[in-house]
């Protein structure tokens, strides 16, 4: 399985997705992401940091700006073009995954490979 079809975390996802319209610096990246998921996703300052790191090693995320507020630094972090592409590639996975329980016969066709997949026969007893 290759790196993009694996599952993203949620708070990754959400991460991701709260960088989408704007850039933004970590406080607001927890609040967004918050907001985003219905309060579901509640960063704790460690945990946004360290994910902060690895998608910037990933090239999802980059740093665009650092200023000092009140004597700390302030990265603020803007999704890059490859971080766009995964994580609308994780929604479309997801809205796939959703189609299986909400829509079986549109999942039934999109497994055939084709928009609408031959009936099966019936078989009348003998």
């Amino acid at each position: 399985m290759s790196k993009s079809q694996v599952a993203m975390r949620e708070p990754t996802y959400f991460v991701l997705a709260s960088l989408l319209d704007r850039p933004l610096h970590g406080y607001a990246i927890i609040k967004h992401a918050e907001e985003l998921s219905g309060g579901r996703v509640r960063l704790a300052t460690g945990t946004l940091y360290t994910a902060l790191d690895r998608l910037t090693g990933e090239g999802y995320v980059t740093v665009i700006r650092e200023e000092v507020v009140n004597g700390r630094t302030r990265r603020t972090y803007a999704l890059t073009g490859a971080g766009a592409t995964a994580v609308r590639a994780e929604a479309e996975r997801m809205a796939a995954a959703a189609r299986v329980v909400t829509d079986p016969a549109a999942s039934a066709r999109s497994a055939a490979g084709s928009p609408a997949a031959p009936r099966a026969r019936r078989v009348r007893p003998a």
